[in-house]
């Protein structure tokens, strides 16, 4: 059964909400596994999978180490692109807009949910660096889970987190024949505004 035309007259989070929804009930693996693209401020590209971690009107979070790649090309060029595509579900999102930095507190929750392993794991890593040995960071590990033995394990200053704020999201569905349907939003103040493209 062919799916539905986008409704061009839907809120943009609303509609992200439901396909969400929609993924998270189909996807077998990481429905919130997005593309993450950034560009060095001479406009170098770079891209990798990550997670989404929230999602609301006020645009699409994800945490990493504040000294890794991304984030360095991050607060050197606080523009990127997100990619959802949903293979079972023959759909995709692109997300397109500046970035910010989450609060202290939003970093705080959301390392505190992480599993114990996940936050040391964090700890140890020098994330995106060249690593010698897999050995060195195994160590590293075993010493914080000794120095850290229960649940409270601060979160360290080079990890944190971004928001984009999205100032166009495109909604594309396959349909049979390559005769796809795509829809864009972009954000005209407080407002948005909706096309739909060819296919």
């Amino acid at each position: 059964m062919t799916a539905a035309l986008i409704d061009l007259g839907a809120d943009p989070f609303t509609l992200f909400a439901a396909w969400m929804r929609e993924a998270e009930a189909h996807e077998p693996i990481d429905p919130n596994a997005m593309a993450l693209a950034t560009a060095t401020p001479d406009g170098r590209p770079s891209v990798r999978m990550i997670l989404l971690k929230g999602a609301d009107t006020r645009g699409f979070v994800f945490y990493t180490n504040l000294e890794s790649r991304k984030a360095g090309e991050l607060l050197e060029n606080p523009q990127a692109a997100l990619l959802f595509h949903w293979k079972s579900l023959r759909r995709q999102i692109r997300i397109e807009g500046p970035v910010e930095p989450v609060t202290d507190a939003e970093a705080d929750a959301y390392f505190a949910s992480r599993s114990r392993i996940s936050r040391l794991g964090a700890i140890a890593s020098d994330q995106s660096r060249p690593l010698p040995d897999r050995a060195i960071f195994e160590h590293r590990l075993a010493e914080l889970e000794d120095r850290y033995p229960d649940e409270t394990i601060p979160r360290p200053a080079n990890w944190s987190g971004f928001r984009l704020v999205p100032d166009a999201i495109e909604f594309w569905q396959d349909r049979p024949h390559r005769l796809h349907d795509r829809a864009v939003w972009r954000r005209a103040g407080t407002t948005w505004e909706t096309t739909r493209l060819y296919p």
